[in-house]
């Protein structure tokens, strides 16, 4: 099996591995268990991989909190900033391309009295910088817009976003899930006041997350999501994830940002393009993350081009909404139709790929799109001039 399903979830690096066992066997106290020194070494564990996350991301230890992922954290941030924020306004932005994650939750708010903007995007996933300027008003607490598209890669320019924001005296939240890990990210530099980011994007374990919140002169507030103890300055009780918390900041340690990955992402798209007739990379006019390419192979439905490609592992988008038997909506607000749509699939490297299996990924590709189209009405149609 070739592994290119890497936004949906990446391979734990050894590295990573070898640092959890430990804290799922000799040392298993509870971080909160400072008695005694089992518990204090596990106190330490958090601390350190508190201090390795905010030194990566040029930020202070005390603006990094940890969660179980960035579905948590992004619902943490949403209700909790629209139930501490809302004598000054309901309103929030975001954006039609961002993560279901966001998108539930801010229709779960609408329900419960919030207002909504919804940003369109353009063919090519990019959002009107004006009209986000134009859209905040003074009942606006919150800008919700994600660093980098799950699906197409697209990054939004985050510093612009946060000057305005600044400008605006308005609170701006990233979704960095797929952006951290992949691009470098220097909070001293762009001024966004919250961020969200997850562990098994990037080579760590599954179930654990990091926030980082700004420190402000006037704190930002955000209402606990979880109550239970004083865990992260009662922001969000339970006991630690000792293991995953180890586990991330030795994911974070161990990143490589090399031109590995681009390479192959961009040899991928260049073979593929001599190779196969009628395939269109999306979104690639603008900045994306090296690591994805999510291509449209004319009139081949994506679920029966997998299906033909047995031993490669890769997604129609976003796993969240895989098992979905609707278009893509990321696809479908960069104005593509339901059949462009349908015909799109998402392909993402990692560090662990191979230029060796580009050339047998690209191979099976052209191999399985000859044989499906071959056997289509519809497009020996098009190939005669009858369909557009």
């Amino acid at each position: 099996m070739i592994y290119l399903d890497n936004n949906a979830t990446t391979y734990i690096a050894d590295e990573v591995f070898e640092t959890i066992l430990p804290y799922l066997q000799e040392e298993y106290g509870n971080a909160s268990s400072i008695q005694h020194k089992i518990g204090r070494n596990a106190n330490h564990a958090v601390e350190y991989a508190r201090t390795v996350i905010a030194n990566h991301l040029h930020a202070k230890p005390k603006e990094i909190l940890f969660t179980s992922g960035s579905t948590e954290s992004v619902n943490m941030v949403l209700k909790g900033i629209f139930e501490r924020y809302h004598l000054k306004g309901n309103h929030i932005i975001t954006c039609q391309t961002e993560h279901k994650a966001v998108l539930s939750t801010c229709a779960y708010l609408e329900k419960k009295g919030a207002t909504v903007t919804y940003l369109p995007v353009d063919r090519n996933g990019q959002i009107d910088l004006e009209l986000l300027h134009s859209s905040i008003t003074e009942h606006t607490i919150l800008v919700c817009l994600m660093a980098a598209n799950n699906e197409t890669g697209i990054i939004h320019p985050l510093k612009a976003i946060a000057e305005i924001c600044q400008e605006k005296d308005t609170l701006f939240f990233c979704d960095a899930t797929q952006y951290i890990g992949k691009e470098k990210l220097d909070l001293q530099r762009i001024p966004i006041d919250i961020v969200c980011f997850n562990g098994h994007k990037l080579h760590g374990p599954k179930g654990v997350g990091a926030l980082f919140i700004r420190r402000k002169s006037k704190p930002i507030q955000i209402a606990p999501l979880v109550h239970g103890g004083n865990q992260e300055n009662g922001l969000r009780g339970g006991t630690y994830n000792v293991a995953g918390i180890a586990g991330l900041a030795k994911a974070l340690e161990l990143i490589d940002y090399s031109t590995h990955v681009k390479e192959l992402r961009d040899y991928f798209e260049k073979s593929l393009m001599v190779q196969i007739d009628e395939c269109t990379i999306h979104a690639t006019q603008f900045r994306r993350i090296h690591n994805t390419s999510n291509v449209l192979f004319k009139y081949v439905k994506g679920s029966e081009l997998m299906t033909n490609l047995p031993n490669i592992a890769l997604s129609s988008g976003s796993a969240c909404v895989s098992g979905s038997r609707d278009p893509s909506h990321v696809l479908k607000a960069m104005h593509l139709s339901d059949e462009e749509a349908y015909c799109s699939l998402r392909f993402s490297f990692s560090r662990y790929n191979t230029m060796a299996q580009v050339d047998i990924v690209v191979q099976e590709i052209a191999s399985a799109v000859t044989k499906i189209r071959n056997s289509s009405p519809i497009w020996q149609l098009y190939k005669s001039g009858k369909l557009e």
